[in-house]
């Protein structure tokens, strides 16, 4: 049995693997992909401290080289689901099962998609999820941006110091996103509101170069020409095998404490599979660290109880 078993391969679950592990802690981390999780996918990163030119995949592979020289062991395998009794807690895959006295949970949260042609070919090539982590890749462009809620119209919003213009484009009428940042992106000259519109493909060759735009209302459609697509239709949290009493909110993320803590004893959550505003490599990292903290705590009280 190991001390810790982390169900998540990306900045989170990584970090809390190389403190846990640096603090003599036996700790297996499952990844069902590859180092970095949705990272890894990350053509480019420029925002991470002190590694300013990094490709995702390379970042992931450092992650897990760090956990492994503390003697993290990683695990290729999908978990299905958790069996959660006393003081141990196993973690259920595909190819086996894995113990622990703490879980961690950091299988993180996946983009919704709009499930286009040409979306999953030009990810990574002009077509982003993220205007934090890629934004400044498409200055003096023009670019469009899909969605209408607070997310979508922030984002847009941070796309203008960029962009050369921006095209927001909105299935709807009318935005979701509450009135201040409507306003904000409304009188925002570099802004224009493409309405009743949705996307019916992203066209390009090697990167974007436009796409075909219809009109729900009318049913015409045009191409729009564009170096680059933001897409926020809402984020989908991994969680579909997680026990109730781990405890989730209505959107299906993990709830947690202050201490990354959630409902079951000795269950942690951390990244972005937590309810949060800001879903960035870093903010995962200070997540893991302090939820290695709090693991730490838990196993001296738990162990205290042990002894006596």
């Amino acid at each position: 049995m190991y001390d810790v078993v982390i169900v998540g391969g990306g900045p989170g679950g990584l970090t809390t693997a190389i403190y846990t592990s640096r603090a003599g802690r036996e700790t297996v981390v499952v990844e069902k992909e590859m180092p970095g999780g949705l990272m890894a996918t990350t053509h480019e990163v420029e925002n991470y401290p002190g590694l300013p030119d990094v490709s995702g995949a390379e970042l992931g592979e450092r992650f897990r080289r760090h956990a492994e020289e503390f003697g993290t062991k990683v695990v290729m395998d999908e978990i299905e689901s958790l069996r959660l009794a006393g003081d141990q807690k196993v973690a259920v895959g595909a190819a086996g099962e894995y113990a622990g006295r703490v879980l961690i949970l950091a299988t993180g949260s996946a983009p919704r998609t709009l499930g286009v042609p040409g979306e999953d070919r030009f990810r990574g090539r002009g077509v982003s999820y993220c205007a934090t982590c890629d934004g400044a890749f498409f200055r003096e462009q023009e670019i469009a941006c899909v969605g209408g809620g607070d997310a979508a119209v922030q984002e847009a919003l941070h796309l203008t110091r960029f962009a050369s213009r921006v095209h927001m484009i909105h299935r709807r009428k009318e935005l979701r996103a509450v009135r201040v940042l409507q306003d904000r992106l409304l009188s925002h000259d570099k802004v224009q509101v493409h309405w009743n519109t949705v996307v019916e493909e992203i066209e390009g060759d090697k990167l974007v170069s436009g796409l075909r735009l219809r009109n729900v209302a009318t049913g015409r459609e045009q191409h729009l020409p564009v170096g680059g697509v933001f897409i926020y239709v809402g984020h989908q949290p991994a969680t579909g095998f997680v026990p109730d009493e781990v405890g989730v909110d209505e959107q299906g993320y993990l709830v947690t404490d202050d201490h990354m803590r959630t409902g079951a004893p000795g269950v942690f959550g951390v990244g972005d599979v937590r309810h949060r505003i800001q879903r960035q490599i870093a903010t995962a990292v200070g997540d893991g660290a302090t939820a290695a903290m709090a693991v730490e705590n838990y196993l001296g009280d738990l162990e205290g109880r042990e002894s006596h």
